[in-house]
């Protein structure tokens, strides 16, 4: 806990407590919002000042002098608006020195994720052999980030329970950021690469809380009883992709710019779209839409000089 915060008194230590260990529910809010926090408050000692006495001044010039992009300084902006909000409502701080800052202006029209794109895609997973555990295990995941538009996070929380079939058709139960979770039917070719990785496992013997996903033996290339991670799908995939010759730039989240993409190029109404890649605001889909990319592309093209 931070100087000023120990400082200021009970209702201080504990508006940290609520802040940190009730308020924000999603643990990658929280060490974001806590960095930002914690790297105002250390910066704030060398003003000799109580808690109680920080200046929208004070607020404003570290803001400023903010090292890192436009992005992070909004995120620290919010993390700080947020923070010093509850410390007022615990008495703990007058005012908020944060609310009269403004931050500087920034929008976001397309995403920086590389589209892997259709034939890449095909290419890099019918480039995984799948004569062991490992690569049958490999190309079921892809395949499931190829065809579901799923976040790589949400591939590794995969349980036995979450592939199954409802009487009429396979289909994957997500658990998705912000506490969504979504139903998404597994297509044909899909279910014949997911049965085919299920057979390695004796689902039958297991508990349906058990991971789908497993990690690996070291380089044995045998399936272990532990979950894999979100982190480990990254690596399989920067494995997977340098294998095929393709370029290491791409990652899970290109197959979701693709998925995306394709879609809208085809006509599917964006709201369909949005509901399949669980976004709330249709704005954030809009973000993945690489259509206009290659519009200006081709009018480059174009130039006659």
């Amino acid at each position: 806990m931070p100087r000023l915060i120990m400082e200021a008194g009970t209702a201080a230590e504990f508006a940290w407590d609520e802040f940190f260990a009730a308020t924000l529910r999603n643990p990658h809010t929280r060490a974001a919002y806590r960095r930002a926090v914690v790297r105002f408050l250390t910066w704030a000692e060398q003003f000799d000042l109580p808690l109680a006495r920080l200046t929208p001044a004070l607020a404003g010039r570290f803001i400023t002098e903010y090292q890192g992009s436009a992005p992070s300084r909004k995120l620290a902006l919010a993390a700080l608006r947020s923070f010093f909000d509850l410390l007022v409502v615990r008495q703990a701080a007058f005012l908020n020195p944060f609310s009269s800052v403004r931050g500087e202006r920034f929008s976001v029209i397309e995403g920086k994720t590389p589209e892997i794109g259709k034939d890449n895609a095909r290419r890099l997973l019918a480039s995984i052999t799948a004569s062991r555990p490992v690569g049958l295990r490999d190309r079921a995941i892809i395949g499931v980030l190829v065809y579901t538009a799923a976040r790589a996070g949400a591939v590794a929380s995969l349980r036995l329970r979450d592939f199954a079939h409802d009487g009429t058709q396979y289909g994957f139960r997500f658990a998705e950021k912000g506490g969504k979770s979504r139903f998404i039917p597994c297509r044909a070719d899909l279910q014949a690469i997911m049965l085919d990785y299920l057979a390695t496992i004796d689902t039958d013997a297991e508990s349906k809380d058990a991971p789908l996903f497993r990690s690996v033996a070291g380089r044995t290339g045998q399936l272990t009883a532990k979950p894999i991670r979100g982190i480990d799908v990254y690596r399989l995939m920067k494995r997977r992709l340098k294998e095929a010759g393709l370029p290491t730039s791409y990652s899970p989240h290109s197959s979701r710019v693709t998925v995306i993409t394709d879609l809208l190029e085809q006509g599917v109404p964006l709201e369909d779209v949005q509901a399949l890649a669980g976004h709330s605001d249709s704005r954030t889909t809009k973000l993945y839409d690489r259509r206009q990319k290659k519009i200006t592309r081709n009018l480059v093209e174009r130039i006659s000089i």
